[in-house]
C-alpha cells in the first residue's frame, strides 16, 4: 500500500498546485555492508549471523532520529531561506 499526503506549492501568479507525497517512501537506510564495513575498520573483523542480528535490532535505539530530522530541515531548508 501507498500512503499518500497533499502537499500544496506555490506556483507562479499566487496559483497553489496540489503535489502527492508519498509518505511511506524511505529516505535513509542503513544496510548490511554498511554495519560489516564499520566493523572491519573499527574492530578488523566481519560480524557473525548473530551479531548482525543484535545489531539490527538495537541499531535505532544508538540513532536520534528526531534531532536528526530537525537539524537537517534548519540546516539545509531554513537556513538557505535566509
Amino acid at each position: 500500500m501507498i500512503n499518500l499526503s497533499p502537499s500544496l506549492k506555490k506556483r507562479g501568479e499566487g496559483r497553489l498546485q496540489i503535489c502527492m507525497i508519498e509518505t511511506s517512501k524511505i529516505i535513509y537506510s542503513i544496510n548490511i555492508e554498511d554495519v560489516q564495513n564499520v566493523a572491519e575498520e573499527e574492530f578488523a573483523r566481519e560480524l557473525s549471523e548473530k551479531e548482525l542480528e543484535i545489531i539490527e535490532d538495537k541499531l535505532g535505539d544508538y540513532i536520534d532520529w528526531y534531532s536528526a530530522i530537525d537539524i537537517a530541515i534548519q540546516n539545509e531548508i531554513l537556513d538557505h531561506k535566509q
